[in-house]
């Protein structure tokens, strides 16, 4: 079989203007990055806003393994089928992030004959939002250490400074870094650090906002620091929002792209998942939800990170209301999940899987917990026997949870058309009552302890020293009425990734909670999470290259 770059090079693509006329935007709404790529113009909604809604789905998955569930090949197949059986539908994805195209898990356009396009771009620098998140919050990072060089007429303890820089790119060796070094006229030094991009605050607070205005007032709400009596700085007392905002004048204009099949996918903000929110952006979702009568999105990694915020944060701040959820699996994925090594996982094996189905379970009985209508999607491999298709068959049935299975890997939308229907009916049939799992104006550890009870499955969560001093402190600033977003590994429900299954007995380690005032959340870090990743001993950049006449090797 093709790789997926060649799949993607074989593609004959559409113009772009062509792509917007099937959602019903005119020209002058679209703005050109090429033949193949588009920002929408802000002026697009005040068009379009007073149109229905359509049914917003969310694509999700059971934890991952390194067997890969193809939760956005799953999400991109969909959208293609949909158009097969004559639905009117929009993906709605998030941007890719340098680091892991360079590193170890890949892009984000999806796989196979399921792909969004043009993906060398998408998985490369596409438009550009990510280089503006990340010069926006570098030019904090600058106007603080000018602040200090010049005086600190703020009084800012520069031991409490809690802004990082950012790139986009994994690098370990600058998690923590010191600055101000080699004399008087380079600043005051001091420790510091960076995250990656998709970490930034800024990438949260673009993804949240609603509008350009909106954007100012949460940029200008993130605390920096603290000053020598302890009382929070933000970037409005450094007087950098307005220049902030200006550098995200157009990152904040959502992306139109295409799939493989020519349905329209709208690309726009890339927060991770196990470290930040995991959602696309709530301009691009609202929007998209007036442009057609069906919208598939997804929500980074398992449904109890991406899922859960999604319906926690994004949800909750958006005034959103999904109207059913799609729960994607693979059985080699459940196998692993039932302790089989992934050497072995193309042999048959039902205790296995009958053990690793668990998993898929409690993301079930999580999902339903939110109130929203649930269909299974298992991702076809031929190593899947008949025998253990009709498990998990009869394990679904017996939840009273329908299954589809799909194949639109290799099939693209055709692969998907069992998938389609039966979403399209679960849609007609099933009502959807969604609810939060918990009330933001819980004490923060209630909050916590709801995430962790009715969603990892724990018994509690227990606290550092230094998170029982972080949560004082934003119990102390009034900012504690806010979600909850939880940082831990994405391999488990529990906060140790080495437990596989369903997990029980155990505990949440919080190490340490953060108040992100921008974008609105509190986020509380378990576990061994990094908010700067490293580079894998064989890193994918070793593979990529391109030739003398402009041709892309080795991305996927």
């Amino acid at each position: 079989m093709l790789t997926d770059i060649q799949i993607a090079q074989n593609c004959k693509m559409l113009h772009i203007g062509k792509i917007a006329e099937k959602l019903g935007i005119s020209g002058e709404d679209i703005e050109y990055y090429g033949n193949y790529k588009a920002k929408l113009s802000e002026g697009l909604w005040n068009k379009v806003k007073n149109n229905n809604d359509g049914k917003l789905v969310l694509v999700t998955a059971i934890n991952p393994t390194p067997a890969g569930e193809g939760k956005t090949t799953t999400t991109v197949g969909l959208g293609q089928a949909m158009a097969k059986i004559g639905k009117n539908a929009v993906i709605a994805l998030r941007e890719p992030s340098l680091g892991p195209v360079m590193g170890i898990k890949g892009g984000a356009a999806g796989g196979g004959y399921a792909q969004v396009v043009p993906m060398e771009d998408i998985n490369l620098h596409f438009t550009g939002d990510m280089h503006a998140i990340t010069a926006a919050n570098n030019l904090l990072s600058a106007a603080i250490d000018n602040h200090l060089q010049q005086g600190n007429t703020l009084n800012i303890d520069s031991r409490q400074i809690v802004w990082k820089r950012c790139m986009d790119m994994n690098d370990r060796a600058l998690r923590n870094v010191i600055v101000g070094l080699g004399g008087k006229m380079n600043g005051i030094p001091r420790e510091d650090g960076f995250n990656i991009t998709v970490a930034s605050e800024i990438m949260a607070i673009l993804c949240l906002a609603s509008d350009i205005t909106d954007l100012k007032k949460r940029l200008g709400r993130i605390i920096i620091g603290y000053n020598y009596d302890g009382q929070p700085v933000t970037a409005r007392d450094l007087k950098v929002d307005g220049a902030m905002t200006l550098l995200l004048k157009d990152a904040i204009k959502p992306n139109l792209v295409q799939t493989l099949e020519g349905t329209p996918a709208i690309m726009h903000g890339g927060p991770f998942a196990n470290i930040a929110h995991g959602c696309n952006s709530v301009t691009a979702t609202k929007l998209a939800l007036k442009l057609a009568d069906y919208v598939i999105t997804e929500a980074g990694f398992g449904a109890d990170l991406g899922a859960e915020k999604f319906f926690d944060i994004k949800c909750r701040f958006a005034g959103l209301k999904p109207a059913a959820v799609v729960l994607v699996a693979t059985i080699r994925a459940l196998k692993y999940n039932g302790g089989i090594k992934k050497e072995n996982l193309k042999a048959e094996n039902i205790p296995a899987l009958s053990l690793g189905f668990a998993n898929a379970e409690k993301h079930i009985e999580n999902l339903r917990q939110f109130g929203v209508p649930v269909l299974v999607a298992i991702n076809h491999f031929d190593t899947d026997t008949d025998a253990e298709i009709q498990l998990v068959r009869d394990r679904c049935t017996a939840l009273g949870v329908r299954v589809a299975f799909s194949d639109v890997f290799l099939r693209g939308g055709d692969g998907g058309e069992e998938l389609a229907e039966k979403l399209v009916e679960l849609t007609d049939t099933a009502e959807a009552n969604f609810a939060p799992i918990y009330d933001d104006a819980l004490p923060i550890k209630e909050k916590i302890k709801a995430i962790v009870t009715k969603i990892y499955g724990g018994n509690t969560a227990i606290y550092t020293a230094t998170a029982e001093k972080s949560i004082a402190k934003i119990e102390e600033m009034g900012l504690d009425k806010m979600p909850i977003c939880m940082a831990k590994t994405q391999y488990s429900l529990s906060d140790n990734p080495a437990l596989l299954g369903r997990p029980t007995g155990f505990d949440v380690t919080v190490r340490e909670v953060r108040v992100s005032a921008g974008a609105g959340f509190i986020v509380a870090l378990t576990g061994d999470i990094m908010t700067m990743p490293g580079l894998p001993k064989a890193p994918a950049a070793e593979k990529i290259d391109i030739d003398q006449n402009g041709v892309i090797t080795g991305l996927f």
